[in-house]
């Protein structure tokens, strides 16, 4: 079976050999994570990039016309998968991502008072740092369900004005004056307003939309930090910025991912990027969701394979679950395994852990580190210390789904889950360039051996 590659970005044929060069920056990154406040703009922002280098949209819910190669991606809510390739190219190479990061999110009843004070209720999403969003000057940005006739419509809503704030406890009125701990029922609720007649926060919202108040049948609304994302340090070698976990890797990958489709080699390139990984991935658009493995059958399908090609082609394949990785903290350094100290600017890691709370084996890493000495970029490897419990990622829960072997990569950062978090300016060439490597393999594309 033949294909043409006329809707696909860049020449088609197989590359010579070398290291493919991405486009990302650390100046980028910031650009991307400030156009992105929620998971609905993560997938806006990258969606619009992919459109604009000729990727089209498919919908799910239609049928995909049979020998369907080329450029397109899918789009579930706050998730996106992405492809590139001909018929010839079954075995995949999976970048995975998530689009969600911990925050403050508006509850289904948002309107309360307190003392005088016109307050917005808010409750914790993932595993947010609470203290690190208190005395921030909040926006608010996420989705509407509008009633449009007898449908609903999705809207995205996005407010870049300090309309909200969690206002931290004087040190005069704490027990003992180190401050308090944060209740998150009590404590994280915003203010405001003050004084006059109470007003509905969705009414608010709705006026800012210019939309209806009783047209509003749903929404996911969250805040957003309005500090802009910049380079800081002596020698403007860090990135200070919101989300980097985990839209370090949404661009990272996104940019891995375009050098991919470029310039391909065997295997088709793919960029899954899912929500609610903050929150255990169990949703129809998470990682434990069925999005991925779905798509990637009818990529087979449309290509002119069948059950069997498909699952030959999961067999051959590889993904790498790309999330950010915990710096060796400076002032705290015995929290870190002694023998395993990362650097920010170091380089991409490799995250392994004996109880699979991160899903590389041998075979995975192996993978993964050929594609940095293939990038030319240096490698850390990470192991979290025995005695703390150790987070997880996307990572365990794709592999179980697919059974498509899978390792964890990442860039290393501080501040993990803090409203503004911190990360080396070079990681974001080296992680991109690493992750580029690894979607476009010079040599053995399958789990040959695994």
């Amino acid at each position: 079976m033949t294909a043409s590659r006329s809707d696909s970005v860049g020449g088609g044929g197989r590359a010579t050999g070398g290291p493919v060069s991405t486009t990302a920056t650390a100046s980028g990154l910031c650009t991307f994570i400030d156009a992105s406040p929620s998971p609905f703009h993560v997938v806006h922002t990258v969606a619009t990039e992919l459109t604009a280098r000729g990727f089209r949209e498919l919908p799910e819910a239609m049928p995909w016309t049979q020998g369907a190669t080329g450029d397109f991606f899918v789009v579930r809510g706050g998730s996106l998968v992405a492809w590139s390739g001909t018929a010839e190219q079954w075995p995949f190479r999976v970048v995975g991502a998530h689009t969600d990061s911990p925050n403050l999110r508006v509850k289904q009843h948002p309107d309360l008072a307190s003392a005088g004070w016109q307050l917005v209720g808010l409750e914790p999403y993932g595993g947010a740092w609470l203290n690190s969003w208190l005395d921030r000057e909040l926006g608010v940005s996420g989705r509407l369900s509008v009633r449009d006739g007898n449908a609903v419509s999705q809207r995205l809503i996005r407010i870049d004005e300090p309309i909200l704030r969690v206002p931290q406890l004087a040190i005069h009125l704490s027990e003992d004056r180190k401050g308090v701990s944060l209740d998150p029922q009590r404590h994280v609720n915003a203010v405001w307003g003050v004084g006059g007649e109470p007003r509905s926060f969705l009414g608010y919202l709705a006026e800012r939309a210019e939309i209806d108040p009783a047209a509003i049948l749903g929404w996911e609304l969250m805040t957003h930090d309005l500090t802009p994302s910049r380079l800081v340090g002596r020698d403007l070698d860090l990135v200070s910025a919101p989300r980097l976990d985990n839209q370090g890797t949404c661009y990272a990958g996104l940019h891995a991912f375009l050098a991919a489709a470029a310039e391909p080699r065997g295997a088709t390139p793919v960029l899954a990027m899912f929500d609610h990984e903050e929150v255990g991935s169990q949703s129809d658009r998470g990682a434990q969701s069925d999005l991925l493995s779905s798509i990637l059958e009818r990529i087979v399908l449309a290509r002119g394979g069948g059950r069997s090609e498909y699952l030959a082609a999961l067999a051959g394949s590889v993904l790498a679950s790309g999330d950010m990785a915990h710096a060796t903290h400076p002032n705290y350094p015995e929290r870190h395994e002694p023998a395993h100290r990362i650097q920010v600017n170091g380089g991409p890691v490799l995250k392994v852990n004996q109880n699979l709370r991160y899903a590389t084996d041998a075979f995975g890493a192996g993978a993964f580190a050929l594609a940095c000495a293939q990038a030319q970029v240096p490698l850390q490897r990470y192991v979290h210390r025995a005695d703390l419990p150790c987070g997880s990622t996307i990572g365990p829960m794709s592999a179980a789904r697919t059974g498509i072997p899978t390792v964890d990569v990442g860039a290393p950062q501080l501040a993990m889950h803090s409203a503004r978090e911190l990360m080396g300016a070079a990681d974001v060439p080296a992680y991109s360039a690493a992750l580029a490597a690894f979607l476009t393999p010079e040599s053995g594309l399958a789990g040959e051996g695994r």
